[in-house]
């Protein structure tokens, strides 16, 4: 799921259930042979009628199930892009890594990927990306009275320290030379901290002050620092995406930062506007 606020991920395939802004339904197989000839003037898609959506749950509060509903930032940005359409949106649980290699939309498992995937040169090899929709930040959460700040801190003491598996998160702190514990999700990451395999995980921002909601979390842990790492999150589409979807998603994005429609989706799911968040 940066991706500085995105599990990003296992490298094996989970099990893919296909979730619709209604509920759940199951999902049929379908290769890249699958995608249905475009109506006139419209998008090709995986299933007629329907914008299937790969994603990573959970990824609170950017893609979760809430009751048997998904729900999250990332959906109404792409419930936007659907609605431009004339479609409704359909979600595919599908394990990060394959997201991010841009796997998933070329084996036409869905027509865009929306996991709170930081746009990067490495996976616009494989994808094609919209135009950034989120400013993101990375975050450390650590043990409180732990007494570390920094990342050259943690270091320098050989704190334990836990990054989730295929993301910017882990890659940024690899690149500052420690080598963190990995796990498959966000999940797996807090639990990793919270029974004390590690003292301090770096996870994306919105997802760090989403855990610190929770008493039970906010009793025993603190954010002890923010790092800008300047990420942006895309949409993710096949690789040479289909133009008239590529402009649907763009467009919808561009329109709602026009018309205040976006800050009213960033306020619902974050608390805060645009620019205010870290």
């Amino acid at each position: 799921m940066g991706l500085s606020f995105v599990s990003r991920r296992a490298l094996a395939v989970g099990a893919v259930v296909v979730a619709g802004t209604l509920g759940l339904a199951a999902c049929g197989g379908g290769g890249a042979s699958s995608n249905t000839p475009a109506a006139a003037g419209g998008p090709k898609l995986v299933h007629p009628g329907k914008l299937t959506t790969c994603t990573n749950l959970p990824y609170e509060p950017f893609q979760f199930k809430q009751g048997n509903k998904v729900v999250g930032f990332d959906v109404d940005i792409v419930d936007l892009a659907a609605k431009k359409l004339g479609l409704t949106q359909d979600i595919v649980d599908i394990d990060f890594a394959v997201i991010k290699s841009g796997a998933a939309m070329a084996a036409g498992k869905c027509d865009v990927a929306a996991a709170g995937m930081t746009i990067t040169p490495e996976r616009q090899q494989n994808i094609t990306f919209s135009v950034p929709y989120f400013d993101a930040t990375q975050a450390l959460l650590a043990k409180k009275g732990l007494g570390v700040k920094t990342l050259e801190e943690i270091k320098a003491k050989g704190t334990p320290l836990g990054a989730q598996a295929s993301t910017t998160g882990l890659d940024y702190v690899k690149k500052q030379g420690l080598n963190p514990k990995e796990f498959a999700d966000s999940p797996k990451e807090l639990l990793g901290l919270q029974s004390g395999q590690v003292d301090v995980i770096v996870q994306d921002l919105p997802v760090v002050l989403t855990w610190l909601k929770k008493p039970e979390i906010a009793d025993k842990f603190e954010l002890v620092a923010s790092l800008n790492t300047g990420e942006q999150y895309g949409i993710g589409l096949k690789k040479n995406a289909d133009p008239v979807l590529l402009k649907a998603v763009n467009d919808a994005i561009t329109t709602a930062k026009s018309d205040g429609t976006y800050e009213q989706i960033y306020v619902k799911w974050f608390g805060k506007k645009p620019g205010e968040l870290g």
